[in-house]
This record gives structure tokens, sequence and C-alpha cells, in this order.
């Protein structure tokens, strides 16, 4: 708690002031004729009493003590038949142009906190419009990741499966075989350069949108990576959850089975993977687990665990749990979403 040190330009202005008032009104009362000194006092008054309570701060009840002294020692050094004349004279040359200074100033004090007011509001605005910039880019760098790495990690797939194939004319066995090769290379890069560029959109947590919901169910999603080459299968039945579909928890257990089957794709080539779906009461069980690679892997990518953390936090936006991790022989990705949650 800080303590106001007093102002002693104020104290001295007022007190100044009102010895000059006193000395006005005790030379001006029961004169008839006053010299041209005498009557040039109160043009002078009216400007400083105008300046003092224009510039000077009013800290407590002193000032008003000094003022109303100097006005009660000049009504009484008078007669009363003359008080009255005093006093007017007081209330036009140095109450009335303090009063207006005053006001001045209390107006300019006020245009003044507008102005700081105004200036906080665009700064909370800018923040705030800050903050909806990066969630949104973090939304859609998490969408890009999702979707457009999972297809990149199938194409990779595809040309590593077609790059062992046996059914490759054996005239054309090598060429066809650097071209397959070159594909799954270009594959790789393309998901190694996707991921750096998320890498540098992604500023912020990621958000709980969706650039669109799963226009396919999770059987569907399987399917699709099995036909491009991915050793996956489904265990259990497809229609345990189709009472969700266009939810919010179809749309997270969407993304956990598509971002862990890109991940088998990509760090475990030829493992097979297990995908599981089922109701427990109120929730939704998700695991996609994978055995380890079954052939040579490609080339090593370094993982910058995006993928698996964008999981957890979409997960968790709609009330659910998320864990990932080795097990003995692979990997296990595995949530819990609640099915009639709503709203994240």
């Amino acid at each position: 708690m800080t303590e106001h040190r007093p102002d002693r330009r104020g104290v001295a202005g007022g007190v100044a002031l009102a010895a000059l008032a006193a000395l006005a009104v005790l030379n001006s009362i029961g004169a008839d004729a006053l010299p041209l000194w005498r009557q040039l006092v109160f043009p002078v008054l009216a400007p400083l009493a105008y300046l003092h309570g224009r510039h000077l701060r009013a800290r407590g009840a002193g000032r008003l003590l000094v003022g109303a002294a100097a006005l009660a020692a000049a009504l009484v050094l008078v007669d009363v038949g003359t008080a009255a004349t005093g006093a007017m004279l007081l209330a036009v040359f140095v109450v009335a142009p303090w009063l207006a200074g005053r006001n001045r100033r209390q107006q300019a004090e006020l245009g003044r906190l507008a102005a700081e007011r105004v200036a906080r509001l665009e700064r909370e605005q800018e923040l705030v419009a800050r903050s909806a910039r990066a969630e949104e880019r973090a939304r859609i760098a998490t969408e890009l990741h999702d979707l457009v790495g999972h297809d990149l990690a199938l194409i990779a797939v595809r040309a590593g499966a077609l790059e062992v194939s046996a059914g490759l004319a054996p005239d054309d066995r090598h060429a066809d075989r650097a071209a397959v090769a070159g594909i799954r290379v270009t594959a790789t890069e393309a998901t190694d350069r996707l991921r750096a560029a998320l890498g540098a959109l992604r500023d912020g947590p990621a958000g709980d949108g969706s650039l669109a919901p799963p226009h396919e169910s999770i059987a569907a999603l399987v399917a699709r990576a099995a036909s491009a080459g991915l050793a996956v299968r489904l265990d259990g039945a497809p229609d345990e959850t189709s009472d969700l579909a266009g939810s919010l928890a179809d749309q997270a257990a969407h993304r956990v089975v598509q971002e862990a089957l890109t991940n088998a794709a990509r760090y475990a080539p030829g493992a097979a993977v297990t995908v599981r779906v089922r109701r427990a009461g109120e929730d939704v069980l998700v695991e996609v687990t994978n055995t380890g690679a079954a052939v040579r892997p490609g080339p090593e990518r370094a993982s910058g665990g995006s993928g698996l953390l964008g999981l957890a936090e979409r997960v968790r936006l709609v009330g659910g749990t998320f864990g990932a991790g080795p097990t003995g022989d692979g990997f296990a990705v595995r949530a819990r979403i609640p099915a009639a949650r709503e709203v994240a």
C-alpha cells in the first residue's frame, strides 16, 4: 500500500491564492474610490484561481480549509454591512474561476481515462483475435496431419508392397521396381515435408473443431487401409457403434483408428494390425494394436509425436481418456470415449 505524499505546490498555491483573495477583499471594502493598482488585484486573481483549479491536484480537505479560513478572516475583519460585498467579490473572481479550472481538469482526466480504456480494449481484442487465429491454425494443422498424412502413409505402403511383389515382368522388373521405389521415397519425403510445414503452422493447442466430419465408417476406413496393402483386420461387430454415426464420439473414434493405422504403416510396415471398437456401457472402447514388423522396415523416420499428442487432446476434449505405448511384441493405442457426450 503506497502512501500519498502531500503536493507542496498545491498547498503553496492554495495559501497564496487565499492570501491574495483576503487581501483583495480587505483592500476593496470600505473605500469609496480604489487606486488603480487595487482595482487590478481581482483581474489577476481570476486567472490565478483558474490555473490553480486546472493544474494542481486537490488531495484531501486541507486546500478547502485554507480557502475557507482566508474567507472567514476577510469577512471577520470587515463589518457586517460589507460582508456580503466581500463574499460576492470572492465568489465572482476566485471561486467561479477556480471551479471552472477544476471542471476543465476533470474533463481532461475523464478524456484520458476514456482513451486508456479504449486502448486497453483494443489490446484485449487483439489478444483475443491472435488466440482465435492460433487455435484455427492449430486446428487446420491437426486436420491436415490426420487426413493428408494418412493418405500419404497408405501410398508409401502400397508402393512398398509393389516393390517386393513377384508379379512384375522379368524384363522390366528392375526398372519397375526402381519406379515403385521412387514413388515410395516421394511419398515418404512428402510426409516429412508435410510434418515440417505443420510444425510451423501449429503454434497453439489443438482445437476441437473439424474441417469436416468423417464421411466413412471405421469399417470402411479399415477396408481402405487393407486395400492399400496394410495387414489389418477389424475385430468385432461393425454395427455395434452405428448409432453414434456423426457424433463427437464417432469422430474421435474414427481419428484414433486413422492415426493408429497411419503410425503402423509408417513405423511398422508389414506388421499385423488389429482394430477393436466396442461399446462398454456408456463408453466406446477403441484399441489398435500391431505385433511388430513382419518384413524389413523402410527407411527410419523420426516421429514428431504430434499425431499422438493431437489424439490425446482430441479425446480429452470429448471427456475421454487416451493411452499409447509399446507392448511386449508391438505397439498399442487405446481410448475410452463417452458415447453420450456431445459438447466438448
